[in-house]
This record gives structure tokens, sequence and C-alpha cells, in this order.
């Protein structure tokens, strides 16, 4: 434990996104192989499909794409709303920014465990719909928190900067690590999103849960545990003048 609390702020905030990063890639493959071709996380994606499904491409979906963007900018829209009014960093909003995705889905895991959201249309809709929301959040607060190079949502920006910055194009690859583990986090919850397929739909939703919990909480903790630093800190040089 001594050893986490070394750790610097910065990294532990790294750490938590680039895990959030990992179960988005689990969202995603849930939503796009799952329930009928949906990113749920990644809305680079759904921009593209609706503009090929505008076009006349063969079997491509319109009103689930269409559903999942404007759920995901509300849901954005609604965490960005409420962190505004909080302080820089990790913060009380922050964490229950998180625990809205952590509640959000687990819900979503029981939902599908009980329902069948495969087989009718409606509630397959209310559940992209949802899951589209939950990463809104999710990746508002990331934004929040200001981790460079790690938007937990988005990976195309990540591989522009990993490539332009580097050494073969005369950068000096800051950052790269961190890009490299993204764009690889993305990739393994994706590939753990599509095997959890083959037990049940609600598994990945399930994993994606469990990681956002465990995120949440640490978080938790360890701004609870800085905050109590802070505050002792503040009282031993009052008394020392």
């Amino acid at each position: 434990m001594k050893r986490l609390n070394a750790v610097p702020t910065d990294r532990v905030h790294l750490w938590l996104m680039l895990a959030l990063t990992f179960s988005t890639g689990v969202v995603d493959a849930v939503g796009y192989l799952g329930l009928d071709r949906v990113f749920t996380g990644n809305m680079t994606g759904n921009v593209v499909l609706l503009g090929m499904a505008f076009a006349g491409g063969s079997d491509l979906p319109i009103l689930r794409p269409a559903l999942a963007l404007v759920f995901f900018m509300l849901g954005a829209a609604l965490a960005g709303r409420m962190l505004r009014k909080g302080p820089e960093g990790w913060s009380g909003r922050t964490s229950i920014a998180l625990t809205v995705v952590a509640g959000g889905l687990t819900a979503l895991a029981i939902f599908v465990a009980v329902a069948d959201v495969q087989g009718n249309e409606i509630l397959g809709s209310i559940t992209t719909s949802t899951m589209a929301a939950v990463m809104g959040v999710q990746a508002a607060t990331a934004k929040r928190l200001k981790v460079a190079e790690i938007t937990t949502v988005v990976v195309t920006s990540t591989i522009t900067g990993l490539a332009s910055d580097s050494r073969l194009a005369g950068g000096q690859s800051k950052f790269w690590q961190r890009r490299a583990l993204a764009i690889g986090l993305i990739l393994a919850g994706a590939l753990a999103g599509a095997a959890a397929l083959k037990v049940d739909l609600w598994l990945g939703l399930a994993i994606s849960a469990a990681l956002s919990i465990a995120v949440a909480v640490a978080g938790y903790v360890r701004h609870h545990r800085e905050r109590g630093a802070d505050v002792t800190t503040g009282a031993a040089g009052a008394e020392a003048g």
C-alpha cells in the first residue's frame, strides 16, 4: 500500500484511464457484434456507418447508430455540465460521474441477462442508447481529468500522434508508451468483449462494469487520502506558525 501511495497522482490517473480504455473496447465489441453493429463508445464508427447507410449501403443499420450518437452526446453534455462546476483534476464530482458509469453498466449487464434484447428491437435500441449515454459520461469525465493523450474512447488521434511524433517522423516520441498502451488496450478490450459474447451478451458488460467500479473506487480512495494529507499538512503548518 505504501508503494502505491508513493506513486504520483498523475500516474495513478493514467492507469485508471487506461483501464477505462480497455473497458471501452469491451463495450464496443458487445455493441457492434452483439447488438446490430452499433458503436457505443467510438462515435467515429457510427458517423461512418450512417454515412454509408444514407448512401444506400446494403443492410447497414441507421436507427441504432443514430440514437447512439445522440445519447452519447447527451451523456457527455450532462456530465460536462456537472463536472464544470467542480475543480480541475479528480474531485467528488469525478467520483460521482464514474459511479454513474459503473452503476449504468451494472444495470445494463443485469438487464441484458434477463431480457431478450437481441430478439426485441425496442429493447435492443434502449440497450445500445443507454450504453452510449454511459460512454458519453465516461468520455466527458476523462476529458475533464486531462490525462495527456488518453481519451478512453478515441484511438485515431492517438495513432496519429504516435506516428507523427515518432523518431521516424523526426519527432521525440513523446508519450509513445501511453499512446501504444491505449491502442493495445482498446484492441485487447475488443478481443475480450468478442470472446465474452461466446458465453453470453451480459458477460462483456459485466466485465466493463467491474472495471468501472474498480476505477471509481480507486480514484475516490486516492483523492480522499490526498485531501486528508493536505488537511494534516495545513494543520501542522498552522501549529508551527
